[in-house]
């Protein structure tokens, strides 16, 4: 696990664009975080200053003692799960998870061991010799989970992962994602656009509106004023999703579990 501390942190883009105005946050260890707000923010910005992707242009970001600002984001031990899924299309899905492996070197065994645990997890090992285009969003996805999890990281960042997905799976996703911070104590910040998700999933929710924060407090305090706030003039109900109510359960993790791995 590990603690993020964010002190004043500001991104100013070419043209004197703020994306982010001097944003301050503590995370504790273990902490599941969800970020909410409209599109544009600044809520992936903010992600990946945290994880290097983007560089900070004034204030301090800390994993744990370390400031990190200019740290390389492969030091940082961190992981992050894109919207996108990043999942190169010319290998299998085994390769895919195994790849952040492979480029540090670790042993074939190793590999192997690593990604098959994680497959059992998450339901994945029947579709380990297949290409990324052979499955469906909700996989991917799971895959893109796998392969964060496989770097063994103190903090997991997870940007939109619900964003192409039906709500039946979305909610599905999220919950895994829950589950498997809570059997790893991994501190986590996940970035969904849907309001009720991030409610039923977080522990604490951050609001942000044109890159500032108006809410930071427990799901239960997002009242409709306190929406309103975050979303502007736009339709916060637009951002629930309904989804039927004899909804398909995803697996919890028990292998995990019964490995007394807690």
């Amino acid at each position: 696990m590990a603690t993020i501390t964010l002190d004043t942190i500001r991104k100013i883009y070419a043209g004197n664009v703020e994306a982010v105005k001097g944003v301050s946050i503590d995370i504790a260890d273990g902490e599941f975080i969800v970020l909410v707000g409209p599109s544009g923010c600044g809520k992936s910005t903010l992600l990946r200053m945290i994880a290097g992707l983007e560089a900070i242009t004034s204030g301090e970001a800390k994993i744990g003692d370390r400031v990190v600002n200019n740290v390389d984001p492969a030091d940082r031990d961190i992981a992050m799960v894109f919207q996108n899924y990043a999942l190169y299309p010319h290998m299998s899905i085994f390769d895919n998870m195994g790849f952040s492996l492979k480029l540090r070197k670790r042993p074939k065994s190793e590999i192997e061991e690593k990604v098959l645990e994680a497959a059992e997890i998450l339901n994945l090992k029947p579709y380990l010799e297949r290409a990324p285009g052979q499955l469906s969003g909700g996989q991917r996805q799971r895959v893109g989970i796998c392969r964060a999890l496989i770097q063994q990281p103190e903090l997991l960042l997870v940007d939109e992962p619900t964003a192409s997905l039906d709500p039946k799976t979305s909610r599905q996703i999220m919950r895994l994602i829950r589950e498997l911070c809570e059997e790893r104590r991994l501190s986590a910040i996940i970035n969904i656009h849907d309001v009720l998700l991030a409610q039923m999933f977080a522990e604490r929710i951050v609001g942000l509106q044109l890159g500032e924060i108006v809410y930071d407090g427990p799901p239960d305090g997002l009242t409709p004023d306190v929406l309103t706030q975050i979303y502007g003039e736009e339709d916060w109900e637009a951002t629930i999703e309904k989804v039927d109510e004899d909804e398909e359960e995803v697996p919890d993790a028990a292998p995990n579990r019964a490995a007394g791995n807690d």
